[in-house]
């Protein structure tokens, strides 16, 4: 009978090791990520309902470096761009840095590099130089959420007005309502690509800003994890498979023609 005894509370013992050894584990489990991006080719959207472009690559590759749990959800930008502000464990992509938003996020990057610009119908005839050139065009459409729209606004354009996606934009371009576009070197052939247009058909008038893109994490989320995402980032770029795959995505095409404002 005392041998029983001696047993349970062995047993007992033994039991409040495992749930201890278990409570462990779960403090030190990291959260699961989750990644918002949208539909933005060629960075990203999707293919037959998979997360493909040359972002999404190159942020799949760091959630393999980094260990990380992590899923990838293509919502609306303006869904993504409030959840990174209010939840931890948060990221959105690909998320041009500027400075109205560089207090909002923690930030890894550039995944991506491009120039953002005005651009014109070919063989318009326009030469737009300035931005009083642009504004007496008339009215310029803008996703209300990009950076552009942002920086745009802050510098008082008076004819920015605000739709709510780049295919308001882009439709409104094609069918002639707005005679001006604004986009990112990176991204114009596939923009142009979901309208049934090329980049032939269009012309650059000048950038007016570098656009970079980032991966923009929620500020509750680990610094730490955040160092280590720009550290394997880092890492990418020194053995070249960064390079890699921009080059396999858009060949480093700089922006076409026109010319960078001062």
């Amino acid at each position: 009978m005392q041998g029983f005894a001696v047993n349970q509370r062995r047993g007992s013992r033994w039991a409040a090791r495992l749930l201890a050894l278990m409570l462990l584990a779960g403090v030190g489990q990291a959260a699961e990520l989750r990644l918002y991006t949208e539909e933005y080719p060629p960075l990203s959207f999707t293919r037959q309902g998979v997360a493909d472009g040359m972002a999404v690559e190159v942020v799949q590759a760091l959630i393999a470096r980094t260990g990380s749990a992590a899923q990838i959800e293509f919502v609306p930008w303006t869904r993504g761009y409030h959840e990174v502000q209010h939840q931890p464990d948060t990221a959105l992509f690909a998320t041009v840095r500027t400075a109205q938003r560089e207090p909002l996020f923690q930030w890894v990057g550039p995944i991506a590099e491009g120039y953002t610009g005005f651009y014109t119908r070919a063989g318009s005839g326009l030469r737009l130089r300035t931005l009083a050139d642009v504004e007496a065009q008339g009215t310029l459409a803008v996703p209300k959420q990009w950076y552009s729209y942002e920086v745009l606004k802050a510098q008082g354009l008076s004819n920015l007005y605000g739709v709510p996606s780049p295919r308001h934009m882009l439709n409104m371009f094609k069918h002639g309502r707005i005679r001006v576009l604004v986009a990112n070197s990176a991204t114009l052939r596939g923009m142009l690509a979901e309208h049934g247009m090329t980049p032939e058909e269009v012309e650059l008038q000048f950038s007016f800003m570098p656009s970079d893109s980032y991966i923009a994490f929620s500020r509750s989320t680990s610094p730490a994890l955040v160092a280590r995402w720009q550290a394997q980032l880092q890492a990418m770029k020194d053995d070249g498979s960064l390079a890699a795959i921009a080059e396999r995505w858009v060949g480093g095409e700089p922006p076409r023609g026109g010319r960078t404002t001062p």
